[in-house]
């Protein structure tokens, strides 16, 4: 799997987005480790707090959908400027997918690359729960 095909998956997810009140849509595209592609969009509700955003969606159905180990994950915006996932989603992806490789790009190119634990360096999870 290149870069180029999850983030061409990110950038088709991100069309599918439903975003009325913000305009801010977003695609994000998450490979297995067996190389399967799981994608979702942000699916704004009137109610913002209701709102999911793309990088949920896509954890949420690949779990779902009975994988449990990742490799990577694009995200694809309208911005010029890097768009990192918001706090919940970075803790989502690091409870359930550790420190993943994110790739971050708008419509026309790459924006950014991180390690999720650059991104969250200090991380809520089971080890506190002992």
């Amino acid at each position: 799997m290149s870069d180029s095909d999850l983030l061409r998956a990110a950038r088709e997810a991100r069309r599918r987005a439903h975003a009325p009140f913000s305009g801010f849509k977003v695609g994000a595209a998450l490979e297995t480790v067996d190389g399967t592609i799981v994608s979702g969009c942000n699916i704004e509700n009137v109610s913002f707090g209701l709102t999911m955003c793309a990088e949920r969606v896509a954890i949420f159905k690949a779990l779902s959908e009975g994988h449990r180990r990742f490799r990577r994950l694009a995200i694809v915006t309208g911005a010029a400027a890097p768009t990192p996932p918001c706090g919940a989603c970075l803790q989502v992806l690091w409870e359930f997918g550790g420190d993943l490789d994110v790739i971050l790009a708008n419509l026309r190119r790459e924006t950014g690359r991180h390690r999720l634990s650059e991104l969250l360096p200090r991380p809520f999870d089971a080890r506190f729960l002992k």
